[in-house]
């Protein structure tokens, strides 16, 4: 058994039972489900993305806090969600930003491990407008350490871009457009940054990357004995034709032996037909190492599960998931819950504890 996958098997064994996935549950419906209801074509900060006037939520329907992904950065380096209670207010976007001001609201309550992205000091203001969220910060952004360049960029992005109203993001400083990072020059595209761009991005082993495409899988990290999501963006041969297969292949591979990251999924898995998709759902027909150690009892964990949705749902058009073992599909969670139905995105992706 490979490194990557005694970890992982280590690492099911301190999952909590409340992380449970079903067809319902903690999984939503759809990508709304992870993002604020409702399409929001034109929106100015100070706007609530709940409140606008293209949503039908109104005021007195909404509650006090609300859960938004926060991308910070864990002792490892990584860029990883967490999942925080918001307050329920106008500009939420601005608020969520705000979260990642080093001296910002949750600096005495970050997990063990996590820090956030920007500077101390750093003032923020988010216009968002025909799905491109400008985001103008005061001079003290500047002052951050060269080696965090590429993880600003990130955490800024994957937190903006959570919210269905934000595509791509722009970014100033003191009114002026940024078209390169100051410390390090890492370049801005003009067009603005988005999810496109990857995220913790590993192009190791890559000989030719002119020959190869990105997909981002979700690998396991640890943290006080507990395991959490990482996304990491790797590129893929071109000659591996289908995207769906190609994310499979890179779970079972595994992150590399020079990282502290696993794969929840046993180097012997294999796809034993072709994927095949259907109104957004795609159906997984694995071998019965896809079970770990529990073939007998066909129990497919927790973490194995929600590592292939997490990484799938990532795929344009893809909504949800249905795993068969060796064509029976009489698999059940880590709670005998049989998954019947498709199994849909998590509403977030990491819960954390402050």
């Amino acid at each position: 058994m490979s490194k990557q996958a005694k970890l992982a098997l280590t690492l099911a064994g301190v999952l909590t039972a409340s992380m449970f996935l079903t067809g319902c549950g903690l999984f939503g419906k759809d990508k709304e489900s992870l993002d604020p209801p409702g399409e929001v074509t034109h929106l100015k900060e100070g706007e609530n993305l709940e409140t606008s006037p293209e949503t039908e939520t109104t005021a007195e329907e909404n509650t006090d806090t609300v859960m938004r992904d926060i991308y910070l950065i864990d002792k490892n380096g990584y860029v990883v969600a967490q999942s925080l209670p918001l307050p329920q207010i106008k500009g939420i976007a601005k608020e969520a930003l705000m979260h990642l001001v080093s001296d910002g609201p949750i600096s005495d309550m970050l997990p063990n491990g996590f820090r956030t992205a920007i500077p101390a000091g750093t003032e923020v203001d988010v216009d968002i407008q025909d799905g491109v969220a400008t985001v103008d910060f005061s001079e003290e952004f500047t002052s951050y350490e060269e080696k965090d360049e590429q993880n600003i960029l990130e955490s800024i992005t994957w937190t903006l871009t959570q919210f269905d109203s934000v595509n791509s993001v722009v970014l100033k400083v003191n009114g002026y457009p940024l078209t390169e990072m100051p410390k390090g020059g890492t370049p801005i595209s003009d067009k603005g940054l988005s999810r496109a761009d990857g995220i913790n991005i590993d192009y190791a082993d890559v000989g030719d990357i002119t020959n190869t495409r990105p997909v981002t899988v979700y690998y396991l990290g640890q943290s006080d004995e507990k395991p959490y999501y990482v996304p990491v963006t790797r590129r893929v041969s071109n000659s591996e034709k289908n995207d769906i297969t190609a994310v499979i292949n890179q779970l079972v591979e595994g992150p590399g032996l020079q990282t502290e990251l696993a794969s929840a999924l046993h180097n012997d898995v294999q796809l034993i037909e072709e994927p095949s998709i259907g109104e957004g759902n795609v159906t997984l027909n694995f071998n019965e190492f896809i079970l770990g150690n529990s073939n007998e009892e066909k129990i497919i964990s927790n973490e194995t599960l929600e590592s292939i949705v997490l990484s799938l749902t990532e795929q344009e058009g893809i909504e949800s998931v249905s795993i068969a073992v060796d064509g029976a599909e009489e698999i059940v969670n880590e709670q005998g819950e049989p998954l019947t139905a498709p199994v849909t995105r998590p509403e977030k992706v990491n819960t954390g504890s402050f």
